[in-house]
C-alpha cells in the first residue's frame, strides 16, 4: 500500500475532525454500543465473510493490536516491512466501526480486500455476524483478566475523544461492573465466547499467558491456522511482537489516528501492556467491593483468568 493510501486513512480522520465527539451509545440487543455502530447495525449483521476469512475478537483493550500483528507476522513467515505495508486498521479491517465520513468503515474497508482477510471485532459473541459461524470461519479470542482489563479500557477510554467521558477510576468501576461501557459488559463478552469455543471451533487464548510464555502462544496460533513456519521465525515473531517493539512501530502504534479522535497526550494508545498493572489503581475498598460482585457475576462460569503471574 502506497504512503499516499496510508496517509488518507490519517488524513480522513483529519477532514472528519469537526464531527468528531465523544458519541453517546446506543443499545443494540441491550448491548450499549457507538452511535455509529448502532446505526449501522443492519449491514454489519448482513456482512457474509468468505469461508477463508479469520475473526480476532476481544473485548476492547484486550490483546487485539497484539494478536492482530502475530497473526500478520504468521501469514508472512515473520516478514517485518511485509507487515509495515500500512497500519493495523487497514490491514486488519475492525468488521463494525463507523464514523463520520470521509472516514471508511470497517465494511468499506472489507470491500476492496480480497480473502483471506483477518477481520477485527469487539462484539460480543450474540452480535457476530451470523455469516461467521454459518461459513465455519476460524476465530481468535482473547481474553484478559477483568481488573487489568478494566484499568486498560479506562485509559483508552481517556485519550479516545469518540467514547464517552470516562469520568472517575471510581465512577468507572462502576460503570465497568454494571456493563455501561461501549460493546457492553466484560462478564457476558468472556462467557459467551468461552460456552461456544468448542462448538464453534474458537481457539480461546489468555492475555496473561501470552505475556508468560509469548513463543508458545504464538506456535498456537500458528497450528490452529495450519500455516508452519521455521522455529527461528517464530523466535522473531515473538521478538517483533513484544510490547516495546510494538510501541515503537507506527505501524502499529496507532499513531496513524492522529489527534481529534485519540488524543496521545492524555494517554498513548500502548500504554504498559503490563499484567498485575490494577494494582496501582485499586483502592483496597474498591477491590473488595469487585471481588465480591466478580464472585457473583461469574459463579456460572469456571474461566481460568489470574490477576499476577
Amino acid at each position: 500500500m502506497s504512503e499516499e493510501e496510508d496517509l488518507s486513512y490519517s488524513e480522513s480522520i483529519k477532514k472528519a475532525s469537526a464531527l468528531i465527539t465523544r458519541f453517546p451509545l446506543i443499545p443494540v440487543r441491550g448491548v450499549p454500543l457507538m452511535s455509529h455502530i448502532a446505526q449501522n447495525f443492519d449491514s454489519i449483521w448482513a456482512f457474509r465473510p468468505d469461508p477463508s476469512d479469520l475473526l480476532i475478537a476481544t473485548y476492547p483493550k484486550a490483546g487485539t493490536t497484539w494478536t492482530q500483528e502475530i497473526v500478520d507476522l504468521l501469514l508472512h513467515n515473520g516478514d517485518a516491512d511485509a507487515c509495515k505495508r500500512a497500519p493495523t486498521p487497514v490491514r486488519s479491517p475492525f468488521l463494525e466501526i463507523y464514523a463520520p465520513p470521509p472516514i471508511p468503515s470497517g465494511l468499506d474497508l472489507l470491500k476492496n480486500m480480497d480473502p483471506p482477510r483477518f477481520i477485527k471485532t469487539h462484539l460480543p459473541f450474540q452480535l457476530v455476524p451470523p455469516a461467521f459461524w454459518e461459513n465455519k470461519c476460524k476465530t481468535i479470542y482473547v481474553a484478559r483478566n477483568a481488573k487489568d482489563n478494566l484499568v486498560s479500557y479506562y485509559f483508552f477510554d481517556c485519550m479516545n475523544m469518540t467514547q464517552p467521558e470516562p469520568g472517575t477510576m471510581e465512577e468507572y468501576i462502576h460503570k465497568f461492573m454494571r456493563g455501561e461501557l461501549s460493546w457492553g459488559s466484560w462478564y457476558d463478552h468472556v462467557k459467551g465466547y468461552w460456552k461456544e469455543k468448542d462448538n464453534k471451533n474458537i481457539l480461546y487464548l489468555f492475555y496473561e499467558d501470552m505475556k508468560e510464555n509469548p513463543r508458545r502462544e504464538v506456535e498456537r496460533i500458528m497450528r490452529y491456522l495450519d500455516v508452519s513456519v521455521s522455529d527461528e521465525v517464530i523466535s522473531k515473531i515473538v521478538e517483533l511482537t513484544s510490547f516495546e517493539k510494538m510501541k515503537e512501530n507506527p505501524m502499529a502504534n496507532y499513531t496513524c489516528v492522529p489527534a481529534p479522535v485519540f488524543d496521545h497526550s492524555k494517554s498513548p494508545f500502548m500504554r504498559k501492556g503490563k499484567v498485575g498493572d490494577w494494582r496501582n489503581y485499586f483502592t483496597p475498598e474498591q477491590e473488595k467491593m469487585f471481588e465480591e460482585d466478580y464472585k457473583e457475576q461469574m459463579k456460572d462460569v469456571d474461566i481460568p483468568f489470574r490477576n499476577l503471574i
